[in-house]
């Protein structure tokens, strides 16, 4: 049997499929609440609350579409992955291009996790400005809590280990922890804007769009691969779906698991804008480096820890989906990647060892977003599920899904082509700008 048609573990060798609805939903909330979080406020910043608010529920109410489209056309055929279901749609150009895919979203994603771990640890510059980190501001600048090493000791020491797992539902209580800080983030985060406003400290936030001569209506779509990217989990779909007693329960733990995240992204959107307005930066944690009495100072620090932990246990359930589609792409007739202890260690370290490389060398989330979120996140979100949906090779699809298909093709394509447009006309601009 091809890997393309096999779950992470073989049938033969695999626990019995005995996840719980609960576990799914933990699993799948920890895969959308990744580094996305991070920069939601940035995105109201730019575009504005009451559109950023909208372009938030919009999203998910078409990753749910999209979800149920994969999961209704997987059963109905014989794959059990997402890249298996692209090849029975459109034969091996279509299962390397989700791998392909897969693996720039989820690398991506990987190196993001460890950017911002090393924003809260050891501080990083943008602009002019330099922000301190926890440990710079605990223990002074030392040689060995610069960001480079913060970023290897977490790899070797935490992310280690939790890699070496081999199946996604022994991360079930790592992800009820991951979520939980999740949430403690955003909890103190809406706490200290509360409080903020009742003292009128409060910084001026726009409802809509502020748009003169240097911004057009073009540049706000800047905002949408970021958000696009902040739903993106359909590389996790078939892993978790495929240890649930009855894989058909997958739709249930995703829709809730979209309203907790779509309610914990309206959150901390509207009061990380509320608190630091106009100065936001594109990874709100750094923004927590300042405070002008000690309560404040051990909220900043609760804040920063509890989101890098969190960040810490996501990473090995990102690292799932990755290490498989790389398995499948380059050794498509071995045996299933969870038999082969030296090949799973093989693939795992050569990972962990470049996204931390790569953290270390690009410090700036904001431009990995737009990158992921304008490219591969978008296919594997909309324009893949859309189009296994109007290619129909079992013949189940109705006039309603062609028509949502259709539609969900054309916005994301055009979004995409106007997001990446004004990206490479920006950066033109900045190095014509250069003396």
């Amino acid at each position: 049997m091809s890997p393309e048609y096999v779950p992470l573990l073989p049938a033969s060798r695999s626990s019995p499929r005995t996840a719980s609805v609960s576990g799914a939903v933990f699993n799948v909330s920890t895969s959308i609440i990744g580094a996305g979080i991070m920069s939601i406020p940035f995105a109201l910043k730019i575009l504005g609350i009451i559109p950023a608010l909208l372009l938030i529920a919009f999203v998910a109410f078409l990753t749910d579409i999209s979800v149920e489209i994969l999961v209704r056309f997987t059963h109905s055929g014989d794959s059990t992955t997402y890249s298996g279901v692209m090849k029975e749609s459109f034969g091996p150009i279509g299962s390397i291009a989700t791998q392909v895919c897969v693996m720039i979203t989820n690398l991506g994603g990987l190196i993001i996790y460890q950017i911002i771990i090393g924003d809260v640890l050891s501080g990083n510059k943008e602009g002019e400005k330099m922000h301190s980190g926890v440990l710079q501001e605990w223990f002074g600048d030392q040689w060995w809590n610069a960001r480079e090493f913060s970023i290897l000791f977490t790899a070797v020491l935490i992310l280690l280990p939790l890699v070496l797992f081999r199946r996604v539902d022994s991360l079930r209580f790592s992800s009820f922890i991951s979520v939980v800080l999740a949430v403690v983030f955003v909890g103190i985060s809406s706490v200290m804007a509360i409080m903020a406003i009742v003292h009128g400290k409060t910084k001026s936030a726009r409802l809509i769009p502020k748009l003169d001569k240097d911004t057009s209506v073009f540049d706000l779509f800047t905002a949408v691969p970021v958000i696009v990217t902040a739903f993106t989990f359909h590389f996790n779909v078939h892993p978790i779906s495929s240890e649930l007693a009855k894989p058909s329960n997958m739709i249930i733990a995703v829709r809730i698991a979209l309203l907790l995240c779509a309610i914990i992204y309206f959150a901390i959107g509207i009061f990380g804008y509320l608190l630091f307005g106009e100065s936001l930066m594109s990874d709100i944690l750094m923004n927590f480096d300042e405070s002008g009495d000690a309560v404040g100072a051990v909220l900043n620090d609760v804040v920063r820890l509890s989101y890098a932990v969190h960040l810490m246990l996501v990473f090995p359930l990102q690292n799932f989906p990755l290490r498989l589609n790389i398995n499948e792409f380059l050794f498509p007739k071995k045996a299933p990647l969870g038999t082969d202890r030296t090949r799973f260690v093989a693939i795992t370290m050569p990972l962990l060892v470049f996204s931390s490389l790569a953290a270390i060398a690009f410090p700036n989330i904001w431009y990995i977003f737009q990158f992921m979120g304008s490219t591969s996140a978008t296919c594997l979100a909309f324009i893949f599920p859309a189009a296994i949906a109007l290619r129909d090779v079992n013949g189940i699809s109705t006039k309603k899904d062609k028509v949502v298909a259709t539609v969900m093709i054309i916005l994301a394509v055009t979004t995409s082509i106007i997001a990446i447009s004004i990206n490479i006309n920006t950066s033109l601009k900045s190095e014509n700008s250069l003396p």
